[in-house]
């Protein structure tokens, strides 16, 4: 096994290495900050599934491939976990026994290689996973590009028109106290907010901060995620943006566990753990349910208005040709480019509107300090 390396592996697939280089830029924009968790994240699974796949479609043994994989890892705790998956399988469990005990992988991902294994198409299943995965980062990486400057340029005039209403103002605050003379009304109100916020800034951020905590440790309530993905989706753009990406990564997740040969129930309920938005979770409920007791998936999907006309349409046509694994194929790659091209396109949006809204905030500012004076001046017969 000396001298035997992964990158020289994945070198001989030639097939692969578009996509190598692709997964070393998504590596780089989609590093997630753990604060000493001892887990794999979305990118190191996604490499963690690709090797696999890569290394065992070289014809290397499970058990080999896993050694050579504990080797090229060089990180303590993502070693631990490598390790003790190596050390599982060598004492004689299967590759989805090990994932399961390791308790670091989720019950979508063990079940689906437990059916590889049984059926023969393990190394299509890792493959399948590992492409998952990899979509999944890709979605994250368009939309933390699209947001990236419109966040930034935001950031940037919040700050700016603070510093204004903090220093700025209270300047011809002063001024306009030496005249006397009766201020506009919206003189007037732009001062109050300057007087307000220079005299509550501690208060402020003590608001800001409790508002950060509170909804840290409220964030898996039921009743506040009902709340936050139902405001989340009457966002014009945006909620039917996020809608698209988690149908998306439903279809990805329905067509590897249908194509799998996975029961209808089964698939379901690993979904259902994998996707933790709330309309889509609720919705999965009632179709397990509805399933148990005779109705088909498309009759129970109906009665949400988070799937469309045509997925429910194409579900039904696959349910009665017994093909849903190709049906949800289609769909999610459907659903993925106008995710993409929504995302592309959102960048050319916010740019401009975050002007002229950084222009409007500046603007009034500026128009309310002036208009004393300008007021001053016609009084006085400038």
């Amino acid at each position: 096994m000396q001298g035997i390396e992964i990158k020289q592996i994945k070198k001989k697939q030639p097939k692969e290495e578009k996509s190598s280089r692709a997964d070393s830029l998504m590596t780089l924009l989609n590093t997630d900050i753990s604060f000493g968790a001892k887990k794999l994240n979305d990118k190191k699974k996604s490499n963690f599934y690709n090797d696999l796949h890569i290394l065992l479609s070289s014809g290397i043994d499970l058990r080999s491939t896993l050694e050579l994989m504990c080797e090229e890892v060089t990180k303590k705790d993502e070693k631990e976990i490598y390790e003790s998956i190596k050390n599982k399988v060598l004492s004689g469990s299967g590759l989805s026994e090990a994932l399961e005990q390791s308790g670091k992988f989720s019950a979508y991902e063990f079940y689906s290689i437990r059916i590889g294994e049984e059926t023969g198409c393990l190394i299509d299943v890792l493959k399948d996973i590992g492409n998952y995965f990899t979509k999944k980062i890709e979605q994250k990486r368009k939309m933390t590009s699209a947001f990236a400057y419109p966040v930034f340029v935001l950031s940037a005039a919040v700050l700016a028109v603070i510093f204004m209403l903090t220093f700025v103002v209270p300047m011809f605050e002063d001024i306009f106290a030496r005249f006397g003379n009766d201020l506009p009304y919206l003189t007037k109100v732009v001062i109050n907010i300057s007087n307000f916020i220079s005299n509550n800034i501690p208060l402020i951020i003590m608001i800001l901060l409790l508002t950060v905590v509170a909804i840290y440790y409220i964030r898996k309530n039921e009743r506040f995620r009902q709340m936050q993905s139902s405001w989340l989706l009457h966002i014009p753009f945006f909620g039917e943006l996020s809608r698209k990406m988690y149908l998306a990564r439903f279809c990805l997740a329905m067509a590897l566990l249908t194509g799998a040969h996975t029961p209808l129930l089964q698939a379901l309920g690993l979904v259902k753990k994998m996707i933790t938005f709330y309309p889509l979770q609720k919705s999965i409920d009632t179709m397990e349910h509805d399933i148990m007791h005779g109705k088909t998936l498309h009759e129970s999907m109906s009665k949400f208005s988070i799937y469309d006309r045509r997925m429910l349409s194409l579900v039904k046509v696959g349910e009665e040709v017994n093909q849903l694994d190709a049906v949800f194929n289609r769909l999610k790659t459907q659903y993925t480019d106008d995710v993409d091209y929504r995302t592309g396109m959102m960048g050319s949006v916010l740019e401009p509107l975050m002007i002229i809204l950084i222009g409007l905030f500046v603007g009034v500012i500026l128009i309310a300090m002036y208009l004393p004076i300008f007021k001053l001046s016609t009084s006085i017969g400038f």
